[in-house]
Parts: structure tokens; sequence; C-alpha cells
């Protein structure tokens, strides 16, 4: 942006996001849980809209999280050529360090881990950049683990008591990239979408993309859009031509 700055040049940014999956108490518990894993972990969590940051009602919290770290515990990971893997690894040494160090960071800071935090022991995964799946819990949004983006196999678990809440805490990050909510009350589910100051919010689901429909986000996640009608108004300028029919003198100067 900066360089494009020095020739005024156009430009899109579709950066990062540190994304909220709000989970209300009405949802069936199974389907919820395994979606959240999917919005978590795919590809190793190494997605820019990943669902990172679940926001889970009280009444369903600590069986949900329960469940969650022990799906989380159950994933294989490993080489993608491998039968039954669903995690590979990260992309680099360099990387897996850097979680490590936000892993770190989020025990100093309080956070609980119920999952994961740690490599994988078994042997063949050693020389590779690999990471478990992990969970953490007792997370509020003072937090860096819950604030900052990881962009790997991690997730944080808030509380939440009203509608209300979940959406201050949806909304309480420097990105705005995308966002779940599930609930089965429809009203509810459109209300807080429309409330959240996302780029794309999922309502029951996470993740589908459509070449139709703009993506891109508010905040630090960017600016401008990809795909649908706007993302083809990133590569074009707008030109106004302008012809008047019938001119006639104004007389304007005498």
């Amino acid at each position: 942006m900066a360089s494009a700055a020095e020739t005024v040049k156009k430009i899109a940014l579709e950066l990062g996001g540190k994304n909220p999956n709000i989970i209300f108490p009405d949802v069936d518990l199974d389907t919820a849980v395994d979606y959240a894993l999917s919005a978590a972990f795919f590809h190793s969590g190494q997605v820019c809209s990943a669902g990172a940051r679940l926001i889970v009602h009280n009444d369903i919290h600590d069986a949900f999280t329960t469940e969650l770290a022990r799906r989380a515990e159950a994933i294989r990971i490993g080489r993608g050529q491998n039968e039954g893997v669903r995690c590979g690894p990260l992309v680099s040494a360099e990387h897996r360090a850097k979680v490590e160090k936000a892993v770190a960071r989020g025990v100093e800071e309080g956070a609980r881990i119920i999952a994961g935090g740690r490599r994988p022991e078994d042997a063949d995964l050693r020389d590779g950049y690999f990471y478990r799946p992990t969970v953490f819990v007792d997370c509020d949004r003072s937090m860096d683990i819950v604030q900052t983006e990881v962009f790997g196999p991690v997730v944080t678990v808030e509380r939440f008591e009203t509608e209300a809440q979940a959406i201050e805490l949806g909304n309480d990050t420097d990105y705005g990239l995308s966002g779940g909510v599930w609930t089965d009350d429809t009203a509810r589910g459109e209300r807080v979408a429309a409330a959240l100051r996302h780029g794309t919010v999922w309502i029951n689901d996470y993740g589908p993309y459509f070449p139709g429909a703009e993506w891109g986000g508010f905040g630090r996640s960017g600016v401008g859009r990809e795909l649908g009608l706007a993302g083809l108004d990133e590569y074009r300028e707008a030109k106004h031509v302008y012809r008047n029919l019938s001119p006639e003198p104004q007389r304007w100067f005498g």
C-alpha cells in the first residue's frame, strides 16, 4: 500500500483475520462441534478466514469444549498422501516456531490448554513441521492469543450470556474478514449477522466461498473486494462521458 501510494495506484488488499464463530445454545451440539473443528483446523489453521475464535454460550460451554477437545485430540495429522490424515504440516520451521511462541504466550496470559499444545510424538513425523490441533479455554478479550492472528491450528474459546454480549465480542477485533453464527432461531441469526462488522458472515455454516459473492474484509483485514461484481470493479476505471444534444449560448460572461 505504501509503494502504491507514491504513484497513486489503485490497490486491493486481502489481509488477515481473527474470525469469531459464535455458538448459541439452541444448536445441535454434534453438528456445531463438527463445523467448529473444520473452521479452526482445516489446512492446519493456515487460512485467513479460519474460525480461530470460538464464542460459546455459557449454557453449553462445558459440554461443547469437552467434545471439541476430544475430537481435536483424535485428529490424525501427517502427510497428505497417507489415508485418514486430516491435518498436514505447517508451511515452514519458522512458522511452526511462531505458532509455538503464540501458544506459550497464551499460557502465560492465563488461558488453559485442553487439547494439543505440542508437537506430535510420532517418530515418523519428527522431521516435518507438524503441530497438534490446539484448544484454549478460559480465554478473554484482553489476551493476545485471542486478538492476534496465529495462522496455525489453534482455537480459543470465550463465553457469553446474551446476544448483545456475543455481538460485542464478535466485533472486538482490529480485523473484520469473516465470522460465523450458529443458532436455530432464524431471526436471531439474521440480527447477529447484520450486526457483525465482517466482510462475510456464515449462518449455521463456516467456510463456503462462491464466485458470485464478494470476498474481503473491514479494518485490518484489508481494502477492496475479490469475486462478485465488486471484485470485477477492482480491475476497472469508471469513466463518465457527457454529450449536450442542444448547445446554446449561456451568456454567463455577457
